[in-house]
């Protein structure tokens, strides 16, 4: 890629997870030229880091991968990971998107993936994508199954020793490359940013993301992928097998004092998930959901619901105060039960918190599109068109404009592209 080329198309899709993907495919079985801009290291998102789908248990990966993969052998769709969006401008019937590529200091076109580059590296760093529970090199493919297939390496941790360059067989390690800019300009554009979790750092009651056997839902994800760290459940203190575990609701929404006041709308269910597969991994585990409400609001959850407590997984009904790190990693639950023993203290080996769902990127100072209260993008008119935005001919699609599980991210992501497809007719049309 060379800094200030531009590339013309028909749509640009800013994100490359399961909204932007199914959005991006849409358009280019229509016979649409469609750009994907997203600012990981692979497409994917957050659902290629998942272990499960609810209600029916399916293999996340096994969804998601076959997406990716046709993403990247469509003749109508080019992509673009590592890049930050840096301005997205309208002008008559053209949509301009300036964009940096971030260095990934491995060079794109002449890294064939064989990791040679990873095997010759001799620091090991915390895998984020294991959620920190395993090691990985300074230098690597993010995981297994990343597209595209291409190192990057950490700057943060590099010292420079020159093993992988000497290991390369193309010469691809490149440690002065730069970050570049280019220019997309399209007809239409659809925003599928995302989400993120809120961080437990941020809450004191919850220890500040420092009691060791405290995790996030994310992190438990990983735990249990059959890919994940370990191989199997463990807890990270110590390694020890939890006998007792406990899931904490709204620990990031329905909270005033975070920003987030309402309801992140999934956490219920994959909490849900998470304990029925934690239920069939170690079937003599104790399972408590502390919760506010339970909010089994698709197709099949209800029943899902049902089935967890028929499996004998605990669901109390109560608010958790405070958590407190006690000796041998074992965690103090303070919460008030809503029906019967108000205040109570529970301990339980493993803890897992439900954290709120924020948007992953903000348009301010970037695009011209406005946001709510809540900071998701805001659509003009949601009940009879849920994917426009106040800009001509810019839409979204997915957890940009609000929280959703995967089944209505899919289909928002549909109506997205139908809608792009309807616009770029019309400008057609008018040319």
């Amino acid at each position: 890629m060379t800094s200030g080329r531009t590339i013309t198309c028909d749509a640009l899709v800013v994100g490359g997870g399961i909204a932007g993907l199914q959005a991006a495919l849409d358009l280019a079985d229509q016979g649409f030229s469609v750009v994907i801009i997203e600012s990981d290291l692979s497409i994917g998102g957050k659902m290629i880091r998942l272990s499960k789908v609810f209600p029916t248990l399916d293999c996340s990966s096994c969804i998601t991968t076959p997406k990716m993969a046709s993403a990247a052998h469509h003749d109508n769709i080019t992509i673009f990971t590592w890049c930050e969006l840096q301005s997205l401008e309208r002008d008559n019937t053209t949509v301009t998107a300036r964009v940096t590529a971030r260095p990934r200091y491995v060079d794109e076109e002449k890294c064939i993936g064989c990791r040679k580059c990873e095997y010759a590296c001799p620091v090991l760093v915390p895998d984020p994508e294991q959620g920190g529970f395993s090691g990985t090199k300074a230098i690597r493919i993010p995981f297994s199954n990343a597209i595209p297939q291409v190192a990057a390496l950490d700057p943060e941790h590099c010292m420079l020793c020159g093993r992988c360059a000497r290991a390369c067989p193309t010469g691809a390690v490149d440690y002065l490359q730069q970050p570049r800019q280019f220019t997309v300009t399209a007809r239409t554009a659809v925003l599928a940013t995302g989400f993120e979790m809120t961080s437990p750092g941020d809450r004191p009651q919850y220890g500040n993301g420092t009691i060791a056997n405290v995790i996030t839902a994310l992190q438990m994800e990983r735990i249990l992928a059959p890919h994940g760290p370990y191989n199997r459940v463990l807890r990270p203190m110590d390694g020890m097998e939890p006998d007792s575990i406990a899931f904490v609701q709204c620990a990031g929404s329905r909270d005033l004092s975070m920003g987030v006041p309402y309801c992140s709308r999934f956490c219920c269910m994959y909490a849900i998930k998470q304990a029925m597969l934690l239920s069939g991994a170690l079937p003599l585990a104790d399972i408590v959901i502390y919760y506010m409400d339970i909010r089994a609001f698709g197709k099949g959850y209800e029943q899902f619901y049902q089935t967890a407590k028929a499996m004998g997984i605990q669901f109390v009904k109560g608010k958790v105060a405070r958590l407190q790190g006690l000796e041998g990693g074992t965690v103090a639950v303070h919460y008030e039960a809503q029906e019967g023993e108000g205040v109570s203290v529970d301990n339980h080996d493993l803890v897992v918190l439900s954290m709120g769902v924020v948007p992953h990127w903000s348009p301010e100072g970037i695009c011209r599109v406005s946001t709510g209260a809540d900071r998701f993008i805001r659509t003009v008119r949601p009940s009879l068109s849920p994917v426009r935005t106040d800009l001509e001919g810019v839409f979204v699609a997915g957890a940009a404009s609000g929280p959703k599980d995967i089944v209505d991210t899919i289909a928002e992501a549909g109506a997205a592209a139908m809608a792009a497809s309807n616009y770029l007719a019309a400008v057609r049309q008018q040319g």
